[in-house]
């Protein structure tokens, strides 16, 4: 079964616009452009029916990701027939915790995790115009349906790419120096700080959900993990140790240990602590209920 997208009504005052240009369109259901040339890497993916506002159906040649000087993002329809980029809101709101806001005379995109402005825009004409819009696309892929086949490259991919990818994801000032010498013939050099297969390959996993744990004030909640034992002991004998993280502050406490069955003793101590210290008591407290091989079954009685 086919999934259709749809792209909105635009004004005939974009007619005008640079090929390099990109438009934060609310309408539009996907990222979409015509130019190839802007493309890391594209996968064909001809399934889906991509519809205009009167209904008119337009040919999709591929789906991957654009990385320009000035913009990146995941999962972008390559459309060969349209005659404008259009960066989609919802798919921006899609692909991690982000704010998009408009004024009457500019627009701009927040990472709410990090404060930063990612992306930022000027008004013309009616249109929102991007000047810069940076969105995270190995995150993306991760969170996004179409994932891993925006990383495949094909013949619409750029040469200077499809040699990062032969060589094994080289480093760019590899890849330039053969370039500036002729090794690899008429080489145009681009960008390639964001390329997604290079980013990925660096995570042991893929990354977490984002978290949905919201504390109000120090110790409402607090975690706690224990390590070990270590291949190689303190000089007192220490192979274990406990963390305490307070989930507000991100406050950080940590014991030595010499055994697993000190655990109990020493969130005893740990929540005198915070009772003599801070004035403050552990509201609630997170942990696994097995050290090693042993049952935390006397946890009950540690508890106020």
């Amino acid at each position: 079964m086919s999934v259709s997208s749809s792209i909105g009504q635009l004004p005939h005052s974009s007619s005008g616009m640079s090929h390099s240009e990109w438009v934060l369109d609310s309408g539009v259901s996907h990222h979409m452009s015509p130019d190839s040339s802007s493309f890391t890497s594209v996968s064909p993916f001809s399934s889906i029916p991509v519809m205009t506002a009167d209904g008119t159906p337009m040919a999709l040649t591929g789906v991957g990701s654009v990385v320009t000087p000035h913009l990146s993002l995941p999962n972008v329809y390559l459309i060969s027939k349209l005659k404008l980029n259009l960066a989609s809101v919802g798919q921006i709101c899609d692909s991690g915790d982000y704010l998009v806001m408009f004024s009457g005379s500019f627009c701009c995109v927040q990472d709410l995790q990090s404060q930063k402005m990612i992306g930022t825009g000027r008004r013309e004409n009616g249109l929102y115009i991007l000047d810069k819009l940076k969105v995270s696309i190995v995150v993306a892929a991760a969170l996004t349906t179409v994932g891993l086949s925006s990383f495949c490259l094909s013949l619409l991919s750029s040469s200077f790419y499809l040699w990062h990818s032969r060589l094994g994801h080289v480093l760019s000032s590899s890849l330039r120096f053969l370039a500036s010498i002729g090794a690899l013939g008429n080489l145009k050099t681009y960008d390639i700080s964001d390329c997604s297969g290079c980013k990925l390959a660096k995570f042991f996993i893929l990354p977490f959900n984002r978290s949905i744990s919201v504390s109000s004030s120090p110790f409402d909640l607090i975690h706690s993990d224990v390590w070990g034992p270590s291949p190689i002991s303190t000089k007192r004998g220490s192979q274990y140790y406990v963390s305490f993280i307070d989930d507000h502050t991100r406050y950080c406490w940590v014991y030595l240990m010499k055994y697993c069955s000190e655990f109990l003793e020493i969130y005893a101590v740990f929540r005198a602590f915070i009772k003599t210290q801070h004035s403050s008591v552990i509201k609630c407290f997170r942990c696994v209920i097995w050290v090693g091989n042993t049952p935390l079954i006397n946890f009950a009685n540690c508890l106020p």
